[in-house]
């Protein structure tokens, strides 16, 4: 049987092309197959669901600088139920006091349904509490339970973020690096020409 040409102009037209040959030629030929490129390893995905914006702000970026990951927020414990439902996380971040629920009833929450949406999915991921310094009693409760993986004092400090993540998340290779302390100590000079 005679093979036809087809002119194209973009790949996307040449694998129809293709398509068309295999249905015309029939099941005689064998269909053309093109080996899918090794797939890459998928960046982590982190969810922070966190009321204040600048809070949110200070952890998205500071976890994209430090570490290998990409970071989802919201700002309010509905929204993060609803982008925990449609994408796949590695660590969960979550405020105790959020405006609509609190962040242990998040977590309980998608500890059941987490796992019934993403399949393949066993448990949904760990989680990192943001605790207000009223809140250290309740977070000693939460404890109990074997994905809670630690607890970041609010207002965030990057040195405690770090430190908690270090087990979770990759270190980001070739990116931003603490700057070396200054020896001696700098002084301003007062001496005025």
């Amino acid at each position: 049987m005679k093979r036809r040409v087809y002119p194209v102009s973009s790949p996307d037209e040449a694998s129809k092309s293709v398509l068309v040959d295999a249905a015309v030629m029939g099941a005689a030929s064998a269909p053309f197959s093109v080996p899918a490129p090794p797939a890459a390893p998928a960046i982590p995905r982190v969810l922070l669901a966190e009321e204040s914006l600048p809070y949110r702000r200070v952890i998205r970026e500071a976890l994209m600088a430090f570490r290998l990951c990409e970071v989802d927020d919201a700002p309010s414990g509905e929204r993060a139920f609803e982008l925990a439902l449609q994408r796949e996380y590695s660590l969960f971040l979550f405020s105790l006091p959020l405006p609509d629920m609190a962040g242990d009833m998040l977590d309980r929450l998608l500890s059941k349904a987490y796992p019934m949406v993403h399949k393949g999915v066993h448990a949904s991921p760990p989680v990192v509490f943001l605790i207000q310094p009223g809140d250290a009693m309740k977070f000693q409760e939460l404890q109990r339970d074997v994905r809670v993986r630690g607890s970041m004092p609010l207002p965030p400090k990057l040195d405690v973020l770090l430190s908690v993540t270090s087990t979770l998340l990759p270190e980001r290779q070739g990116g931003l690096a603490f700057p070396p302390s200054l020896s001696p100590p700098f002084t301003p000079s007062t001496n005025v020409s």
